[in-house]
C-alpha cells in the first residue's frame, strides 16, 4: 500500500513538473524584467475556469498599485499581446510603470454579459477583485482598454460603470452604428446589439463616460474606420473630451505592435492624474 501510494505520489509530482516546464516554455521571450504570472479563477459569471496573465514590472510599489486591465481582440486569448512591442513599452515607463492584467474572454465573447456568460461581471468583479486580492491593486486606480473585440468591451464597461475606471481606451475598436452591421456572434441579437449599444449610448447620453479619461486610435485601412467615426462625432456632440489619433496602417498586429509606446503612456498618464 505504502509503496503504490509512493509511486502515485511520484507520479503526480512529475506531472506537476511536466506542467510547470510547459508553462514556463511558453511563457513570454522578453519580458524585461517583468514577472509575469498566469493565475486561473473559477468564474462564476461564465461558468468556468479562466486564465489571466498578469504582468508585474520591476521596481513598482509593493502597495497601492496602478492597473490596466487589457482585453483581447476576436479569437485571441491572455498571452496573445504579450510579445517584445508590449515588454518593450512596458519598460519604457520606468518608476510610472503599472500593473496590466490580460483576462481571457473566450474566442468571440465581446467582452459583455450575454447568453454565453456574464463576459463583463468576470471583468468588473472577478478579475480585478483578483488583482486587488493578489497584486495589491489599488481599486481606485484601475483602467481598461482593449483591441477590435476589446475596444468594444473597454468601452461598453466604461459606460455601464460610471466613474469605475480612470481611463479607457479603444485600439482599433469593433464598433457598429447599428445591429444590422455587426460581426457575426458579436451579439445574441438586436435586443443585445441594444443592450450594449456603444455608439448609441455616446449619442443619448454622454455623460456616462465623464470623468472617465478616454483614447481611441485607428488604422486609416481599417474597416472599423466608420464605426469609430460614429462613435467620436457622438462624444463629441456630447462634449465629451477623448483623446482621438489616425495612423496609417490596418487591422492587425503591425499597426498595434507599432503603438505600444503611446498606449501605455496614454494609461500611465491617467492612472497617475486619476482622482485630481
Amino acid at each position: 500500500m505504502r509503496a503504490s501510494r509512493a509511486l502515485a505520489v511520484t507520479a503526480l509530482a512529475a506531472v506537476a513538473v511536466a506542467a510547470f516546464l510547459l508553462l514556463r516554455d511558453s511563457g513570454p521571450a522578453d519580458p524585461r524584467g517583468a514577472t509575469v504570472e498566469r493565475i486561473e479563477i473559477e468564474s462564476e459569471a461564465v461558468g468556468r475556469t479562466q486564465p489571466v496573465s498578469v504582468v508585474v514590472p520591476p521596481g513598482i510599489p509593493d502597495r497601492g498599485r496602478p492597473a490596466l486591465v487589457f482585453l483581447h481582440a476576436r479569437g485571441r486569448d491572455d498571452e496573445s499581446e504579450l510579445d517584445d512591442a508590449f515588454f518593450a513599452a512596458l519598460a519604457g515607463l520606468g518608476e510610472r510603470a503599472l500593473v496590466v492584467a490580460f483576462p481571457d474572454g473566450g474566442g468571440s465573447s465581446y467582452w459583455h454579459d450575454r447568453d454565453s456568460g456574464a463576459w463583463g461581471t468576470y471583468v468588473t468583479e472577478e478579475v480585478i477583485g483578483e488583482l486587488v486580492r493578489r497584486f495589491e491593486v489599488d481599486p481606485g486606480r484601475i483602467a481598461v482598454g482593449g483591441i477590435s473585440m476589446g475596444g468594444f468591451g473597454a468601452f461598453d464597461l466604461a459606460r455601464l460603470h460610471p466613474g469605475r475606471f480612470c481611463a479607457a481606451g479603444g485600439h482599433s475598436p469593433a464598433l457598429w452604428a447599428s445591429a444590422g452591421e455587426t460581426a457575426e456572434d458579436a451579439f445574441d441579437d438586436s435586443d443585445d446589439f441594444a443592450r450594449h449599444d456603444v455608439v448609441g449610448a455616446a449619442r443619448t447620453d454622454p455623460g456616462a463616460f465623464a470623468g472617465t479619461r478616454l483614447w481611441l486610435d485607428i488604422g486609416e485601412d481599417d474597416p472599423f474606420v466608420p464605426g469609430a467615426d460614429a462613435f467620436l462625432e457622438a462624444l463629441g456632440s456630447g462634449g465629451v473630451e477623448v483623446t482621438a489619433r489616425r495612423w496609417p496602417g490596418e487591422h492587425d498586429d503591425a499597426y498595434w505592435d507599432q503603438h505600444w509606446d503611446e498606449y501605455l503612456r496614454f494609461y500611465a498618464r491617467a492612472l497617475a492624474r486619476c482622482g485630481r
